[in-house]
């Protein structure tokens, strides 16, 4: 027999998922590399400051680690980097985050530099075997002004800087070479553009030197975003191109796109090229095509006959970030929705074989975990919005009946991303609190095709900030949110518009912003070369529509703010200058809002640290306990409030 719940009040549910709990045992997974009889991955260590290891797995043996410290994989081209570790013929090959060197590795070997000191970056390396050198991408810090992104050779040992086999435009990205090593394809793109506006995708073959020969840009006009190109066992060209609103395949030969049958019709096979890495599908030795295919916030695994018929892998997972292939295994990062996301070995029919590590080491029980709902709700211009809703869940506690619960609409960076449905402790840290969470995909948002995240294109600042606005006044009307206690949260793009919210509407009484952007126009003048033109697209060009930039720079509104504001900072943060956090807490501090700010060392834009990790979750749920009035079953660490005297809870 089920014991009986307690009731007790929203936002004082005891729970067993501290902000401890969500740390320890928890590790990141990524970039698979099958070479020979090993799979190596890439996974994180919160305990030691967000270091990035090298794990190795031999089927019948048990995952080790192959790096020592302090070594750490991460690359920083275009910041948030991406194809920093490759694995080939028994050698590794990694970028170190300290020094941003090339070092080459050998299992049982010291990693050895191969790329001199200095102010360079290096990522997507390929390994040019005929050669005998890598190819990669190159960011080169060394001049005044803009880094200079090119398309490098170097030699696999040694001490070289690259010979620029490519250059002239202000990105380039995804260097891909084919089976026989005798072609190269790559994209590469301009300001103002980012990789998921409009890209140029470009493939060549090698003179008796090595040089590029017989350049072709396939796409000349572009008007598209083409993504990750690979090629096939018998050298054809393919990539994604989101040509006809949805990201989808296609075989490319000269500046003919030939569409590769799915299928598969709303879906989106492709996504917003953050990091230089990123793939999507897989073509298979049988002449198939594997395929992670997203709707709306969901990803299914899918492998495609090339002839518009598709087989679903129905492996049990939501969510699916990178794949190698080995033979008729296929290993795969999943995550899933009741249970911590992990490297799984599956067959092609989707069956699950073996499951080599998990994010964590003790997932919850599936009582604690809430379901998962997509809603869509109306915004204003007779528009639909899109999110997900998550309901408070508790096996041992309720709430009196009639009571609605404390909402926190949780806003996704990017602005060009996505909410997530795969397990998320952080959101069952609210959920089993007694909050409930709106995870928003507002307009701009991916995985509902072009047309939908260029709503955001000249509106950021606006749509987002209505579509937080409409979807908790929309759950508060269907009773599934008290609008006295609605919370908005977000990091980086998505603290610019928990910011907006506060200083342009009244929705809400509460809000967390994590390293969140006030000033339009200082952003544009000082974050980093990947994303200094965004604004371009998202905002206008500046200084030409500098009226917007004030317009909707938070900074700028300080009478808006009525409801209380915490803001988390790392200070070393190159994207979001922690001067803009620190602006916005001193004027809000002028202003008497109860408002809190802690500033972490050693971060950057994106907390890693475990220590971090912690103490912002628990200074966030203190600050919301303090300011709506409720008592929290944790003992919190205090932090100092300013003005809360002053205007009580």
């Amino acid at each position: 027999m089920t014991s009986p719940q307690t009731v007790l009040d929203y936002g004082s549910w005891p729970s067993p998922i501290t902000a401890e709990s969500l740390v320890e045992g928890s590790r990141e997974l990524g970039s698979p590399h099958k070479d020979g009889d090993y799979l190596y991955w890439l996974e994180s260590r919160p305990e030691q400051g967000g270091r990035m290891t090298i794990m190795r797995w031999r089927q019948g043996g048990e995952p080790t680690e192959l790096l020592p410290e302090p070594f750490n994989v991460r690359t920083r081209v275009q910041e948030y980097g991406g194809g920093s570790l490759l694995v080939a013929n028994g050698r590794l090959w990694f970028s170190n985050f300290a020094d941003q060197r090339l070092y080459s590795f050998i299992p049982g070997d010291a990693p050895v530099p191969i790329t001199p000191e200095g102010n360079l970056r290096f990522a997507g390396c390929r390994l040019d075997a005929p050669r005998n050198r890598l190819i990669c991408i190159r960011e080169d810090h060394r001049g005044s002004g803009e880094p200079v992104n090119s398309l490098v050779a170097l030699p696999t040992e040694g001490m070289s800087e690259g010979e620029i086999l490519f250059s002239g435009t202000d990105f380039v990205s995804a260097p891909r070479l084919s089976a026989d090593f005798s072609r190269i394809a790559f994209t590469s793109w301009m300001h103002p553009n980012m990789p998921w506006d409009n890209t140029s995708l470009h493939s060549a073959g090698f003179d008796a030197d090595g040089e590029l020969d017989g350049l072709v840009t396939h796409n000349p006009e572009s008007a598209e975003s083409v993504i990750d190109p690979q090629w096939s066992s018998d050298n054809r060209l393919f990539a994604l191109s989101d040509r006809d609103n949805w990201w989808r395949p296609y075989a490319v030969q000269d500046e003919t796109f030939s569409p590769v049958p799915t299928g598969l019709e709303g879906v989106e096979i492709g996504g917003p090229a953050w990091s230089i890495d990123s793939h999507y599908y897989r073509l298979l030795e049988s002449g198939e095509m594997l395929v992670s295919a997203r709707r709306g916030s969901v990803e299914t695994l899918h492998i495609l006959d090339g002839k518009g018929g598709q087989r679903l892998l129905d492996t049990g997972a939501v969510a699916y970030s990178s794949v190698a292939t080995a033979g008729d295994r296929l290993y795969v990062t999943a995550g899933f929705a009741k249970q911590p996301s992990a490297l799984i070995a599956i067959d092609r029919q989707g069956a699950i074989l073996e499951v080599l590590r998990r994010s964590r080491d003790r997932g919850l029980e599936a009582s604690w975990v809430p379901g998962i709902e997509q809603i869509s709700f109306p915004v204003p211009g007779d528009a639909v919005a899109h999110g997900v809703y998550l309901a408070p869940q508790n096996p041992d506690v309720t709430a009196a009946a009639g009571k609605a619960p404390p909402l926190i609409v949780s806003v996704h960076g990017g602005p060009t991303a996505s909410a997530d449905v795969s397990y998320n402790p952080e959101h069952y840290f609210w959920t089993s609190r007694g909050f409930a969470i709106l995870d928003l995909n507002y307009r701009g948002s991916t995985g509902f095709g072009r047309s939908y995240r260029r709503e955001l294109y000249g509106n950021w600042g606006v749509t987002d900030v209505q579509d937080a606005v409409a979807g908790a006044s929309w759950l508060a009307q269907q009773g599934l949110a008290d609008p006295r206690r609605l919370i908005i949260r977000g990091g980086s793009a998505g603290g610019y518009t928990t910011l907006a919210a506060h200083a342009f509407h009244n929705t809400f009484a509460a809000g967390a912003s994590y390293y969140g952007i006030s000033d339009m126009e200082a952003l544009a003048g000082e974050t980093h070369k990947f994303e200094s033109r965004y604004l371009d697209q998202v905002i206008g060009p500046y200084p030409e529509r500098r009226d917007l930039y004030i317009e909707r720079s938070p900074i700028h509104h300080l009478e808006g703010f009525k409801a209380p504001l915490i803001l988390l900072q790392g200070l070393d943060d190159p994207v979001v200058p922690p001067n803009q956090s620190e602006a916005i807490f001193a004027a809000l501090k002028r202003s008497g809002i109860p408002t809190a700010y802690i500033a972490y060392e050693g971060e950057s834009h994106g907390f890693r640290k475990a220590e971090t990790l912690i103490s912002s979750l628990q200074a966030e749920l203190y600050f919301y306990a303090q300011v709506l009035g409720f008592d929290p079953a944790d003992d919190l660490p205090a932090i100092v409030i300013e003005n809360l005297d002053e205007t009580g809870p």
